[in-house]
């Protein structure tokens, strides 16, 4: 291997890991700094190699540039945990691990930056992802053992129905009704375990699929914005199962909102994503933004299961047919949610499934 291709090889493997690694001469003077670094800090390399650490990081912890400085002059390695990383965009907890190269000729300071953040959301996606499929398989069991009695019922109340006078089918018909209401409610539960067609496709004719019924049917005052990245590739998907997944989304903040509110749907590429037991190089990120109420604390960590909802009106049913959806696609969806600003977030791989 000659030495640029050595020096590729080596930089391949830094931007392929999830930690940031960054690089700081005696001066404190950043650089190099790998991919998910730049995608930390929401920055291209260009713009901040040469740059000094306090350019660099927003910690809230003032004392972890002197540790810098002292572990370039002890020759010995620092850690510091849940530093707070003041970002534009968010605030984030990072452990911030410090190994100076004094060894060198020219002595330097190697700076990784490991999200607390996003371990706690692998362990709490894999949990949650672990106790929807125990829901969905008790939901799935009591849905066939429903069905079969219920068609009995249903028919017996036709035959009925016909034996009774008009005055007296009021109670038959009824009861075909509700019938024909739980049948359907049954078929909904079922439904997310069809396997998805997939084929490549552009997720932003999707999204505009499903924002047009949802404008077409939301009141006057309901604004729905766009926000969405061109540069997005198109991604392996069954657009039928994707339009009823992200319009079930949509449709809850349309709800939430009422007669008049704001609706956000924003698309993001995000990169090293880990979604369930397998880290993806490329995501993309959809987000349904609203400024309604917000969701209850007591339901948040069970909005997707199923038969839970926060309306008088619902079934319990959309959020948790969205999560199944999605799941068959390799995806996920979270939510987070503050009076005024209630964010879901649907992630789905860009990679071919034979990558």
């Amino acid at each position: 291997m000659t030495p640029t291709k050595s020096v590729q090889f080596y930089r391949r493997i830094l931007d392929n890991l999830t930690d940031a690694v960054l690089l700081f001469d005696q001066d404190l003077s950043l650089s190099y700094i790998n991919m998910p670094g730049e995608i930390l800090f929401a920055v291209s390399a260009r713009q901040v190699l040469g740059s000094r650490a306090q350019q660099v990081f927003f910690f809230s912890d003032q004392s972890v540039e002197s540790d810098m400085r002292r572990a370039l002059a002890t020759g010995s390695s620092i850690t510091k945990r849940n530093v707070l990383l003041s970002l534009p965009l968010h605030p984030m907890t990072v452990n911030v691990a410090m190994t100076p190269l004094v060894d060198e000729p020219n002595p330097a300071l190697l700076v990784e930056l490991q999200q607390v953040d996003r371990h706690l959301r692998i362990s709490m996606e894999e949990q949650l992802m672990a106790q929807q499929n125990a829901s969905r398989m008790l939901l799935r069991g009591l849905a066939h053992e429903i069905k079969n009695p219920l068609g009995g019922l249903r028919g017996a109340a036709q035959l009925l129905d016909r034996e009774l006078d008009e005055e007296q089918r009021e109670y038959t018909r009824i009861v075909i009704e509700e019938s024909d209401r739980l049948q359907s409610l049954v078929d909904r539960m079922l439904a997310p375990h069809t396997p998805p067609h997939k084929s490549q496709l552009n997720i932003h004719k999707v999204l505009e699929r499903v924002r047009q019924l949802v404008q077409a049917e939301a009141p006057a005052g309901v604004s729905l914005h766009r926000d969405y990245d061109p540069s997005i590739p198109d991604l392996l998907g069954d657009s039928d199962q994707l339009i009823q997944a992200i319009l079930n989304i949509v449709r809850n903040a349309a709800q939430a909102v009422g007669s008049r509110g704001n609706i956000t749907i924003r698309t993001r590429i995000h990169r090293q994503v880990t979604l369930g037991h397998r880290r993806h190089l490329l995501a993309v990120k959809i987000e349904v933004i609203d400024d309604g109420p917000g969701i209850k604390p007591e339901l948040l960590n069970q909005i997707f299961y199923p038969m839970v909802t926060g309306r008088a009106e619902g079934t319990g049913l959309g959020l948790s047919i969205a999560q199944s959806l999605i799941s068959q696609h390799g995806g996920l969806v979270e939510c987070a949610s503050v009076p005024g600003n209630t964010v879901f977030s649907i992630f789905l791989p860009l990679e071919k499934e034979h990558e």
